[in-house]
């Protein structure tokens, strides 16, 4: 029963192997190559340089993937800036891209012109941005206002407490007609405007349709 019991203790005191060998297999945390690694940090590459062996095994081109990762790692954890968000938690600021990266698609066609497109270029209309052209400054309020619509540039002087009279144009509203104030003489020049614009927008839609009736 002794030398049962004694060889229980000499077992229990001795490591375990599985264990002792993990460690001793574990690779180092540095890596050093003849040929230095090279590295592009802005799209996480690590290029290695160094010649793998005439038909290496499965082995050695799993060493080697695993020596390039721990490289890289080192050299981002060494070069690139960490910070620390209490709601984004701990982030690392990448440099930018050195290596151009090939597409995955081809690079798209040009669209034909459209018909609107093709009539602009011969005539030399250009596109205007969306918005561009609608506000005008305003020097008395330091701002920029648009030309038209709710408090429109085109409706200045339809508020104003006192209004100029212009004789000649008072005497011919006198015998035009009774009730027609000074006040709203903007006012009717311009509703008068968007009346002959519609005029005119109709005559040449006519004479659209008989230029080309089958359309």
């Amino acid at each position: 029963m002794s030398t049962s019991s004694e060889t229980e203790k000499l077992e229990d005191a001795s490591p375990p192997p599985i264990a002792e060998a993990a460690k001793q297999e574990r690779p180092p945390v540095t890596v050093t190559k003849p040929i230095p690694y090279t590295f592009d940090l802005g799209n996480l590459l690590c290029n290695d340089a160094n010649p793998l062996p005439h038909a290496p095994s499965a082995a050695h081109i799993s060493s080697a993937a695993r020596d390039c990762a721990q490289a890289l790692i080192n050299q981002l954890l060494t070069t690139c800036p960490i910070t620390s968000h209490p709601s984004d938690g701990v982030l690392m600021t990448l440099p930018p891209p050195t290596f151009p990266l090939p597409r995955e698609k081809p690079l798209p066609q040009a669209k034909p012109p459209t018909k609107w497109e093709q009539f602009a270029k011969k005539k030399g209309i250009k596109d205007k941005k969306r918005g561009e052209g609608k506000t005008v400054y305003d020097e008395a309020s330091g701002e920029w206002v648009p030309k038209w619509g709710y408090k429109g540039k085109n409706k200045d002087g339809e508020g104003d407490w006192l209004v100029e009279v212009d004789e000649k144009k008072e005497a011919e509203r006198e015998k035009e007609a009774k009730g027609k104030t000074v006040r709203g003489e903007a006012r009717r020049d311009r509703v008068e405007k968007v009346k002959r614009n519609e005029r005119k927008q109709r005559a040449n839609e006519r004479k659209a349709r008989k230029s080309n009736p089958a359309g």
